[in-house]
């Protein structure tokens, strides 16, 4: 009888997705640098909140988010009727592929595009249709040349993951003109916190009927662990999100301390500060030992190297010194190794150990 029990076509067909490492066996003192993480952790505006938090962990949260949707739209200029939130910026792109993809229709994004995309996208029946980049950055004309009838959605981050690289306001407004009529561009500005004077396309979300940006608190913000993400676009589509997101998806600490977070544009200010300076120092420091890498907008840098071999043999050799980055095989860039902007002394032990390794060879 349980061989009649079937998940529906497509779902075991996903391939699981995996996070950045987190420990390494029998190593003390290990710098974590593989999961895009603030080092400096959140606010003291949103510890003090969290703080607090735990005298309203006995009631239910807010349906509607109304005082964070608040927040948002007062720091970032939004109307915040239009502003959804959701378990980190992932549960508004699932909530996008199901009210708006399923069989027969198609969801495009570019090769080296977050994998979340691919996995919603056959979560709810969709075909994902993979579109190459030029030189790891986005090629608006390939995607629109994917484009077609049975294109619902199309995902772009910028600045992107895993490659840091990023397209002109200009490139993304003729994307979102060149699309077919029935076809949503989702703006995925995980990142666009990096980027000094960066809307992360709320401007154009705001001239057109067809954009949706999403946004997150786990990057810049440091809330990486509270999971907690936000959306913004036409009126028509936001209602048609929460018409199927669970009325309690965020919890009331989840709710006030990312509301404390995004009131803290000063926090915001100095830690985009010192990503910049860190990122600028790490990359030309790789590229001094012949480890290039494209420009960075984002707070990682993809660096490259001769092949897969070397990227897999620096790896290993950095997890004995403590070191743990991204390999991004996963995402179709073998022969890169995906690191974070740590902090200055995380930043020059990466740098140490990196010209070890090239040193060894």
């Amino acid at each position: 009888m349980t061989d009649l029990i079937r998940p529906q076509p497509g779902i075991l067909d996903i391939a699981l997705y995996e996070g950045g490492k987190a420990n390494i066996a029998g190593v003390a003192n290990v710098v974590k640098l593989s999961s895009n993480e603030n080092p400096f952790g959140p606010s003291d505006k949103a510890k003090e909140a969290f703080g607090r938090s735990v005298h309203q962990i006995h009631r239910y949260p807010s349906t509607d988010h109304a005082s964070l949707r608040q927040a948002i739209g007062e720091t970032h200029g939004l109307d915040a009727n239009r502003v959804i939130c959701g378990v980190g910026s992932d549960e508004i792109i699932h909530f996008l592929c199901q009210a708006y993809a399923g069989p027969k229709d198609e969801v495009v994004f570019t090769e080296h595009g977050f994998l979340m995309y691919r996995i919603s996208a056959m979560a709810a029946g969709a075909t994902p249709v993979e579109v190459a980049e030029r030189e790891r950055v986005t090629d608006v004309d390939a995607i629109l040349k994917a484009c077609n009838r049975r294109t619902k959605l199309v995902f772009i981050a910028n600045p992107n993951n895993p490659t840091g690289t990023m397209i002109s306001a200009a490139e993304v407004e003729r994307l979102a003109a060149g699309l077919p009529p029935q076809a949503i561009l989702v703006l995925d500005g995980a990142y666009a916190e990096f980027v000094e004077g960066y809307d992360g396309g709320a401007a154009l979300v705001d001239r057109r009927q067809n954009v949706v940006m999403t946004r997150t608190f786990s990057k810049i913000y440091g809330l990486g662990g509270l999971r907690v993400g936000w959306g913004y676009g036409p009126r028509a589509i936001i209602d048609v999100l929460n018409r199927i997101r669970g009325p309690f998806n965020l919890s009331n600490t989840q709710q006030e301390v990312a509301e404390a977070a995004v009131r803290d544009q000063d926090y915001v200010t100095r830690c985009r500060a010192e990503n910049a300076k860190m990122r600028h120092w790490l990359a030309l420091a790789l590229a001094e030992l012949g480890v290039p890498s494209d420009t960075s907008m984002a707070n990682f840098i993809l660096a490259r190297f001769a092949s897969a071999a070397e990227a897999e043999a620096c790896d290993t050799f950095l997890q004995t010194q403590g070191l743990i980055v991204r390999r991004v095989s996963s995402y179709k860039l073998p022969h890169g190794l995906r690191i974070t902007i740590g902090d200055e002394a995380a930043c020059r032990r990466v740098a140490h150990a990196i010209g070890q390794f090239k040193g060894m060879k």
